[in-house]
């Protein structure tokens, strides 16, 4: 009797409510705040390259037209939801009546909304009811509006609104999440038995799988299509399975570029569209790169890689790959922004620092020989990559070829604190002062991200310009700002390009090498765990890093093996996009013809900044090998070394080391007890402070030294 009632009020309230002026949205309005869950990030073409969802109470797709809908769902869903659709007013006069009619006489209650009177309850929540249901009042009110929507909008406007903000099952609203997660496929390719199932679920979202399959074989019985029941049983728990996995289509083509963007821009909401600096193309043939050379060192045990590619002039992103996707063991991991150890690549900026300061010219002759360097922690003995000594080598070659002892002496003429300095203002965000890292900072102990260190590459290539990267279209570039030195900065890109001064370490055919002017360094981190290529032309930079997710160790991968192969295709490709040449020497940068005296190296064309400028680089007697008497070369007096506990104690040993005119039989004593003959032995590390020293066999003390070892246990050295 109730519904009766009801339906009573309203065949007659509604011509009172319908002159009530209730506002009706256009169609236009409707569609245009439209709002889907994701953000949509766009390349700097507008073409869409990843979708980052924000909204996680709904989720909800495009915007489809009903042209792009499957026309089997459009009759699905008026077979199961709205019949005389195409002839009703927005209210169903005929179901009204009948729904009545069943409430006063059968006991049994059931809905008589249309399609447009449901889309008026989705344009205007305050006509939904609570969990009571709908008041009188609220049926009145969408009842009016329904007539409203049908004065004002066409049948397919109405029918198209309503699949796309209709809720299907669980959180999918709209035909567009609902096809591409239930279906994996677009709107527009949904079948019969397909379009059957996600029309019924209109009706009931949350009901079972059985309930659903016996709805969905009625509704295909109406479409003439009753032959296809008997596949709906396998149908149907596939696609309610699949109600919370991702939806096809989610592209992911720069998923951690993505990220950083939204880190970026706080103020965006879902359904926003983001337009970045990315070129979508570049993209892929980097994404392609990386995974064809990641292959190809899958027995070297290396699994991850990132690039960054950076427009030199105007600071925009235009490529980045933060991992290598499936082939990682952690591939939501963004390696581009994730700190790793530098290696060798903090090289060129200690070379440009000290020319900077007139310290160093390109031609200076610097020692590649042992170094023993007292440190309060101890003795530091660096080592070159191959563990071979070349002995006085330019800087231009000492760089180029990425020898590391020169590198080191390079650091003691600036100290540790000032190359800190100069490596945050550009950009480098290190962690800890000068005094920790010590002389190890020439050879890269300090952690890096790939993103920090390939913009600082690019103040290289601008001379000495830094400037922060840019990400967005539509934003503003950072103004630039002078950090080093133009000219040194030229003369450290000329260096680094100079494919006769690699010779000495990577030979003249490496991937280094390219048919374009391009200057590049490599570098490996200790114990072969981060491996690095960072270069650029006159218009792009372009930094790789390979390496493990975990921090494994590679197999016999370096610089020129692992990261260079990846840097060289991908600076290959932005050549051919734009090619470039050396960029303008500046004025302050003199060109002198020079020769070395001995000739240490060939006569050549040298550049230097202005007032360095020479014409001979000549070693004096002091500059060359010592000489004169025997003396000590290693240890250094004063030294101090730490034992080692995890290395066994037999294998701790303590080289001693004499140089000069050795005619006669030499000694070495420790502690007043010998402990050998010749130009060098070993001895055994036992905590204290040993007193060494070196004489003839005739007794005759030639040098002495002191060296303090630190340990657990302090014991008397014994020569057995």
């Amino acid at each position: 009797m109730r519904q009766a009632i009801k339906a009573g009020l309203l065949l007659s309230g509604l011509a009172l409510w319908a002159s009530s002026g209730q506002a009706t949205p256009s169609y236009e309005d409707v569609r245009q705040s439209f709002r889907s869950s994701d953000v949509q990030v766009l390349d700097r073409q507008g073409q869409l390259i990843q979708r980052v969802r924000l909204d996680f109470h709904q989720r909800r797709g495009d915007w489809v037209a009903l042209e792009q809908i499957s026309p089997a769902l459009q009759l699905a869903v008026l077979m199961s939801e709205d019949r005389r659709f195409e002839s009703h007013g927005g209210v169903d006069w005929l179901s009204v009546g009948s729904a009545a009619w069943d409430g006063v006489f059968a006991g049994r209650s059931r809905g008589a909304s249309t399609i447009t009177m449901q889309l008026a309850g989705l344009l205007d929540h305050t006509l939904l009811g609570g969990r009571g249901g709908r008041s009188v009042w609220q049926k009145l009110d969408q009842v009016v509006a329904a007539q409203s929507l049908e004065d004002t909008w066409t049948k397919p406007q109405i029918l198209e609104a309503y699949l796309n903000q209709v809720a299907f099952r669980g959180e999918l609203v709209g035909v567009d999440a609902m096809a591409r997660t239930l279906f994996q496929k677009q709107a527009a390719a949904l079948d019969a038995r397909e379009s059957a199932i996600a029309a019924v679920l209109l009706r009931g979202p949350n009901a079972s799988a059985l309930t659903v399959e016996r709805r969905a074989c009625l509704t295909l019985q109406a479409m003439g299509r009753a032959q296809q029941c008997q596949a709906l049983s396998h149908l149907v728990p596939v696609a309610l399975r699949r109600a919370g996995q991702a939806p096809l289509g989610q592209t992911q083509l720069a998923p951690h570029f993505a990220r950083w963007v939204l880190e970026q821009s706080p103020q965006t909401e879902a359904g926003d569209r983001l337009h970045t600096t990315l070129d979508s193309r570049l993209q892929r043939q980097v994404q392609a790169s990386v995974r064809r050379h990641l292959l190809d060192l899958r027995t070297a045990r290396v699994q991850d890689a990132a690039v960054v590619v950076l427009d030199n002039h105007q600071g925009q992103v235009l490529a980045y790959v933060g991992s290598s996707g499936d082939l990682s063991e952690a591939a939501q991991v963004d390696h581009a922004r994730s700190l790793r150890q530098a290696g060798s690549t903090l090289k060129p900026f200690l070379y440009e620092l000290a020319i900077e300061k007139r310290l160093l010219t390109a031609a200076s002759l610097l020692q590649d020989s042992p170094l023993n360097l007292p440190t309060g922690n101890g003795l530091y003995i660096p080592q070159n990559y191959d563990k071979q000594f070349i002995g006085w080598v330019s800087a231009r070659n000492a760089l180029a070829s990425s020898l590391n002892i020169p590198a080191v002496r390079v650091l003691t003429l600036l100290g540790p604190a000032s190359l800190v300095e100069r490596l945050r203002e550009l950009g480098l965000n290190l962690r800890q002062d000068g005094d920790f890292y010590g002389y190890s900072l020439a050879l890269g102990s300090a952690d890096v991200t790939l993103l920090e260190l390939t913009n600082a590459y690019r103040a290289l290539a601008n001379l000495g310009q830094a400037q922060a990267v840019n990400v967005r279209m539509d934003q503003s570039m950072a103004a630039f700002r002078p950090v080093m030195d133009p000219g040194a900065s030229w003369i450290v890109g000329d260096m680094l390009s100079d494919r006769q001064a690699r010779v000495l370490t990577f030979g003249l055919d490496s991937a280094l090498s390219t048919p374009f002017w391009s200057a590049v360094k490599t570098g490996t981190s200790k114990d072969m765990r981060d491996n690095w290529a960072l270069g650029w032309t006159e218009h792009y930079t372009v930094g790789v890093w390979v390496g493990n997710s975990a921090g494994q160790s590679m197999q016999d991968v370096s610089g020129v093996s692992g990261a260079a192969p990846i840097w060289h295709e991908v600076i290959s490709v932005l050549n051919q996009y734009r090619p470039g040449r050396q960029t303008v020497r500046p004025e302050q940068v003199q060109l002198r013809q020079i020769v070395f005296v001995p000739a240490l190296e060939p006569s050549r064309e040298e550049f230097f900044v202005e007032g360095t400028q020479t014409d001979r680089i000549q070693l004096n007697d002091a500059n060359l090998a010592y000489a004169g008497p025997a003396r000590i070369q290693e240890p250094v007096d004063g030294t101090i070394l730490a034992l080692d506990p995890d290395i066994p104690p037999q294998n701790q040993q303590l080289r001693l080391l004499a140089q000069g005119q050795i005619n006669e039989a030499l000694e070495w004593w420790v502690q007043g007890v010998k402990a050998g003959g010749g130009a060098q032995v070993r001895i055994p590390l036992v905590p204290g402070t040993l007193r060494i020293e070196l004489k003839t066999e005739q007794g005759r003390l030639m040098d002495q030294v002191s060296v303090q070892i630190r340990g657990a246990q302090m014991t008397s050295f014994n020569k057995d």
